[in-house]
């Protein structure tokens, strides 16, 4: 075996990876991409997907197809979620869901790796060019305690992201078929309630 093979593999810049993440999805002020999420909670899974439509400042729109019909919109102020098995849909101020969805915050461009986590590890992907970074919150009283994604250095896109919620459950989260910087209508960060559905208040007065 010659020298160069023995070579160790030089250590990926971290920072700079990070600062590439931010600074692509900083600058993005529309995002249309396919999902799938799936969830691990005492030890049942359960996969959802669907697509997701984002314009900043936090307006989103994540439109299931499995369960069909499920919906979560974000209109800038509060946040809706129509559960279409109990079919009922409850709202809440969007400030009080950030930290719930703070793991997700990249998207829409409000996420500084170095104010909000204080360890960060790699690992290269098995399977491709691809590098996951696992980042640990600085705080302990938010409800997830660590937070993986799998990032494509030369393009520092997101493709896929795990977090690890205080109670051991696990969320997983694929991106696909990103498009970036299209016009997005209006309605789709509105929520019409379907007819009958009742309706759980969760807003502050």
């Amino acid at each position: 075996m010659t020298a160069s093979r023995l070579r160790a593999e030089p250590e990926p810049d971290i920072q700079k990876i990070l600062k590439g993440v931010e600074d692509r999805y900083n600058r993005i002020q529309t995002l249309e991409v396919k999902f799938t999420e799936k969830s691990a909670i005492q030890g049942r899974t359960r996969t959802e997907e669907g697509e997701l439509y984002l314009r900043k400042p936090g307006r989103m729109r994540w439109q299931y197809t499995q369960p069909a019909g499920k919906l979560f919109v974000s209109d800038g102020k509060f946040i809706y979620l129509y559960t279409p098995s109990d079919h009922r849909y409850q709202r809440m101020p969007l400030k009080e869901t950030e930290d719930m969805r703070a793991p997700l915050a990249f998207l829409l461009g409000r996420i500084h790796f170095n104010d909000d986590f204080r360890e960060f590890t790699t690992l290269p992907d098995p399977d491709g060019d691809h590098l996951f970074i696992t980042a640990i919150p600085k705080s302990d009283k938010l409800p997830y305690t660590e937070v993986t994604f799998l990032v494509s250095p030369d393009s520092s896109v997101i493709h896929w992201l795990r977090v690890v919620n205080q109670d051991g459950s696990r969320e997983e989260f694929v991106f696909e078929h990103e498009q970036k910087n299209l016009p997005l209508r209006d309605g789709l960060f509105k929520f019409a309630p379907p007819p009958g559905a009742e309706f759980v208040d969760s807003a502050h007065p």
